[in-house]
């Protein structure tokens, strides 16, 4: 069985677009996507239906899609920055409300047994009510991926909720494919997984896609927070444009 993992798409449609072709080229059997459908990208609505019609595809809870699930209080929380907030305002009003029941069966952890091989798929180390996630560790140690997925009893354990990929071999192998949609340069990421006979075998993989229709969408629809999320989030790299 061939799998694909995914994470953080982030309403980046152009690279979920990329992504996706490559993917279907593997020829894969399922595919993963590890958390925060929508925020910070300018396309949720055109992001979410591609994801939720792709055949095999299966979620996470992220906290972006937890923030249009559960709603947003009146003020802005501790956990966002008023831009960030104001953004995910304009997001749920993006979104159908209808979706809202769709997204609230979505988990926040998928444990399974594929071809013998236990994985987990959570989009970050959860907090102790389990609906909900842990602060992030900068440069985390292997002590400190051991903590944060201490609950996981899986061989491998994929996430995301951070840009950066990895791999780190600690009790599990944790791996985290990188953001889809939020990078420095114009590439989605994504990793497969080969299992067979209780062995996996794992390739990242990156795709070049075109930003440009990314950032005409921002601008044209003057999507809240942008300014800062093109330093933040894309390397600065709309700001010449």
């Amino acid at each position: 069985m061939k799998i694909a993992v995914i994470t953080d798409a982030h309403a980046n449609l152009p690279a979920l677009q990329a992504a996706l072709q490559a993917i279907q080229a593997e020829g894969v059997d399922e595919i993963y996507h590890t958390g925060d459908t929508v925020g910070i990208g300018p396309f949720p609505a055109e992001t979410l239906d591609l994801l939720l019609n792709t055949p095999g595809m299966r979620f996470v809870m992220g906290d972006y899609d937890a923030y249009f699930v559960d709603g947003l209080p009146e003020t802005c929380p501790v956990d966002l920055s008023q831009d960030a907030f104001e953004h995910q305002q304009w997001t749920n009003a993006m979104l159908d409300p209808a979706l809202r029941e769709t997204l609230a069966a979505w988990p926040y952890v998928l444990e399974l047994e594929v071809e013998d091989v236990p994985l987990a798929f959570v989009h970050y180390g959860l907090n102790e009510q389990g609906r909900g996630f842990a602060p992030v560790v900068s440069e985390p140690t292997i002590d400190d991926l051991d903590k944060l997925f201490e609950r996981h009893e899986s061989l491998f354990v994929f996430y995301g909720h951070v840009p950066e990929k990895s791999a780190t071999q600690g009790r599990a192998l944790y791996i985290n494919p990188g953001s889809l949609g939020c990078q420095t340069s114009a590439t989605a990421n994504y990793t497969i997984i080969d299992l067979r006979g209780g062995n996996a075998v794992i390739d990242h993989h990156q795709v070049v896609y075109d930003d440009s229709g990314l950032y005409e969408a921002f601008e044209k629809r003057s999507v809240p927070g942008r300014l800062p999320f093109y330093q933040t989030f894309f390397g600065g790299r709309f700001g010449g444009r």
